[in-house]
């Protein structure tokens, strides 16, 4: 749990596998520390984390494992559900994985004797993205390479398709906006749908490709964030279907794009893991350069922190963290 300056990185901490995605749990688990859980080649280990920024008490940063799942097979993305409570006895930890299989896993543990998970079929091809129901949890979305955004209850029952235009890259369930999906799709186009009338009402264009990741914005509904070819795009939703603001900021590809989830004008991207090192950018909306510049070797993965401007990229047997300014 040391500094490690470096790569200019705040903290790292070492895993056992190759990280291939890595997750803070965006919701309230009851805890005065943060989950986290990163998916390796064969395993989803779930964490916990505190920082010296939210704990006098705490040099740098501790964290502990609380469980390792048998995953047995890549995993590729993590979602966790609002229902994960680490103040209920017994506590309940429930999060959803997609795997290169095609199948979303969902994993319910009490973190004791109880360890379930089921399997859910209905994709047919790679699945990119997926999120659950932000207040209840009890719809999980997929987006994949097949075209098609589902939404599934807990039974792995599908409750509402959607038929894309191009692969699905990015979805997105605002706790503000319960009733409505955001899709972002690989050909540019950003849709948000009523899953209420199950169509789409609003969209937006990127104008150039591929689209790789967008993000709806926790503290603004009215702002979306995307990357696509080497920029990142902004949008406020009421002015119009383009992007307001746009810039160049990864030489070959951008990869991920995330918002902070404690400050509207705050975003990190990734550019594509090149031969030796990942680059994160963390950029202010108020600046005109990135206010903060990461490598990772082969980094994957980006997520925030809930309640600090800190955010974590997995890499090679290990997660890098980042700690910005607001």
């Amino acid at each position: 749990m040391k500094q490690d300056s470096t790569r200019n990185t705040s903290y790292t901490v070492d895993c056992e596998d190759y990280v291939h995605v890595v997750k803070f749990n965006p919701f309230d688990s009851g805890d005065s520390c943060s989950l986290i859980a990163y998916g390796g080649n064969n395993y989803v280990v779930v964490g916990t984390c505190r920082f010296q920024e939210e704990d006098a008490e705490v040099e740098g940063m501790q964290y502990k494992t609380l469980r390792t799942f048998h995953h047995g097979i890549r995993v590729d993305a993590i979602a966790w559900s609002p229902e994960t409570r680490l103040d209920a006895i017994p506590p309940q930890i429930r999060f959803c994985t997609a795997a290169s299989d095609r199948k979303l896993r969902l994993f319910t543990s009490d973190l004791q004797d109880k360890n379930e998970f089921k399997t859910f079929d209905g994709h047919s091809d790679y699945i990119n993205d997926l999120v659950f129901a932000p207040n209840e949890g009890q719809e999980i979305a997929s987006v994949s390479d097949d075209h098609t955004c589902r939404v599934w209850d807990l039974e792995g029952n599908e409750k509402a398709h959607f038929v894309l235009h191009s692969p699905g890259m990015s979805v997105c369930w605002h706790p503000e906006e319960a009733f409505k999906l955001m899709v972002a799709e690989k050909n540019g186009k950003i849709r948000f749908y009523d899953l209420i009338t199950q169509q789409a009402i609003l969209s937006l264009e990127c104008e150039q490709t591929p689209l790789m990741s967008a993000d709806w914005c926790l503290k603004n509904t009215l702002k979306i964030g995307a990357v696509a070819g080497s920029d990142w795009l902004i949008w406020d939703i009421t002015r119009s279907s383009y992007p307001q603001d746009k810039r160049p900021v990864h030489v070959d590809r951008a990869r991920l794009f995330r918002w902070s989830r404690v400050n509207e004008n705050l975003f990190a991207t990734t550019g594509y893991p090149g031969k030796t090192t990942t680059q994160l950018l963390v950029h202010h909306l108020g600046h005109p350069q990135p206010i903060l510049t990461g490598t990772a070797a082969v980094g994957s993965g980006l997520t925030w922190h809930r309640t600090l401007p800190l955010c974590a990229v997995g890499g090679d047997h290990k997660i890098f963290f980042w700690v910005t300014e607001m």
